[in-house]
């Protein structure tokens, strides 16, 4: 997928209305996981990812500042985000319990 023409999110729009369910891709383009929630709003919000399982049966919730994380705007208005963490470095994250 060809991120460059996609609209990167302001900080204003970090929040869970806008960012819940997208999806977070790898350095490598390949889905990762997804956002399960988020905590705060902004620049200081806390984004919870879905990593790995299927349908969100078996993934592991892990935390991340949403500022580590590229959120944008696709052609056709969906929101996700791009990382240059792999999904076995999530993986090594602490489990996230809310």
């Amino acid at each position: 997928m060809d991120h460059s023409k996609h609209v990167r999110l302001t900080s204003d729009e970090l929040t869970e209305a806008t960012l819940d369910d997208a999806t977070i891709y790898g350095p490598g383009d390949e889905k990762i996981g997804s956002v399960a929630h988020v905590h705060g709003s902004g620049a200081t919000a806390t984004v919870v990812i879905d990593v790995g399982g299927f349908l969100g049966i078996g993934a592991k919730p892990v935390a991340v500042a949403a500022t580590d994380l590229d959120f944008m705007r696709d052609e056709d208005g969906d929101v996700h985000a791009v990382t240059t963490w792999t999904k076995d470095q999530l993986n090594e994250l602490p489990e996230h319990h809310d």
